[in-house]
This record gives structure tokens, sequence and C-alpha cells, in this order.
């Protein structure tokens, strides 16, 4: 296998799946499985392979790349059908904003919230997707940079970002990562939603009182406690940069 036949990590997970039985899709969706019955670390390549059907043991490494490759093609393939369902409520939003700001607000949390609650009932693996997305956010040992796992998760949302920046004091918007926190909060709580034991009752209320809890995480008051330790940070930070 030359280089000239291999695509980089990064060309293999932005190419389309193809046809719906094709090697790429019956790898992913053999991965997304195996990713969110025993974690993203917990099953080797070669039994990915295996179980997809596929005699080569290479075919991985051929087509993604890597286990991240894979790992970014499993989270990417569902993200395009998040970042569609985010696009239609952030324009609905912007052509009829609420007229009171408590309303403007929930309805923000509602775009960032309902599009990935729709994959709970998504046939093609959805609850596989935000049981592997629950562990991406929740670990620390990935480097937040363009490209990798936890970017995906996180970034496509700057417009969403933008609009409810104004909401949030500016301490939690910058230094303490309020948004961050509310992503992070809504993939977690997903990815517990999904391994309760069937049957599970209707998400309507789950999903409204998520909103509610991203609302109010968003805008939570700032502890004279916390602020005080932010003060105490900020002038290190100052004095070692003098």
């Amino acid at each position: 296998m030359t280089s000239s036949t291999r695509a980089s990590d990064q060309d293999r997970v932005t190419d389309p799946d193809g046809p719906g039985d094709g090697t790429v899709a019956r790898l992913r969706r053999t991965a997304e499985r195996l990713f969110a019955a025993h974690g993203v670390d917990g099953v080797s390549l070669r039994q990915i392979t295996r179980d997809a059907g596929q005699r080569n043991v290479t075919a991985v490494t051929y087509h993604f790349g890597s286990r991240d490759g894979l790992l970014r093609a499993v989270l990417g393939h569902h993200l395009e059908h998040v970042r569609v369902r985010h696009q239609t409520l952030l324009e609905r939003y912007r052509e009829d904003p609420p007229a009171e700001p408590g309303d403007r607000l929930r309805e923000l949390a509602d775009v960032l919230v309902m599009p990935l609650c729709a994959e709970l009932d998504c046939a093609d693996g959805g609850p596989e997707f935000l049981r592997v997305a629950a562990e991406v956010v929740n670990r620390s040992d990935w480097i937040f940079e363009p490209g990798s796992p936890i970017a995906m998760l996180i970034s496509p949302n700057h417009g969403w970002a933008e609009l409810v920046e104004p909401f949030l004091s500016a301490d939690a918007a910058g230094r303490l990562h309020r948004r961050f926190a509310a992503m992070r909060f809504v993939y977690v709580e997903l990815g517990r939603r999904v391994r309760q034991p069937p049957p599970r009752r209707d998400d309507r209320l789950f999903a409204s009182q998520l909103t509610d809890l991203v609302a109010a995480l968003l805008t939570a008051p700032l502890s004279a406690r916390t602020l005080e330790l932010l003060r105490k940070r900020t002038d290190t930070e100052t004095a070692s940069r003098s």
C-alpha cells in the first residue's frame, strides 16, 4: 500500500460514506456499535475489521488512517444531520426572536439541545453516537485543536455561541468557559439517557427539562467565592507576565 493510494486521516473522514452497504459504511457502523458498547479504547481495530466482515486486517487504516480517523468518521456522520437541524433552528431564531429576554435564552437553549435530542430516536445509530460523544467530551486526554474529535463536537456551534454570549457575565463568557460547560453537559446527559434500559419513557419531558437546565447553567450567577478566586488567578497571571 503506497502513500499515493492512501488518503490522509483528514481526507478520509471528510469523504462521503458512499453506498450504505459499502466497506466504509460497514466499518463505520461496526466501529460505532463497538465504541458505544466498550469505549473508544476498549476495542481493537482488528476486532472492528473482523466484525465488519473484512478479511483485510489493514482495512481500517486504509480507509480511515487511524483509530482517531475512524472515530471522526463515526462522529462526522451524525454531526452532519445535527448541523442541519441546528442551522434550521438558528435561522428561525434569527428571523423571529422572542420579545422577552428569558424566552430568547430558552429558545437558544433549545437550539443547542433539540438537534442532539433527535439522535435519541435515530435508527441509524443515533443512540450509539450519543454514547460515544458523551465519552469524548468527558475525557481530558484529547487536545482541543481543529479536526480533533472533541473540536468536532463543540466547534460547529460558533453562531449559537455568539448569540448566547450577551446573556452571560463577562467572566463566565470567557475565562470560565460557561458555553463549553453547557455543551458538554448536554452530551453527557444524552449519553446517560440512552443507557437507560428499555422501554424508555417519552423523551419530550426529558428534552424540555434539559433545555431548562442548560438555560440555568448559562446564566447561573457567580458566587462571591468564585469571583474572588478568579480575581486572585487573574492577579497571579498578570504578575507573572510583568
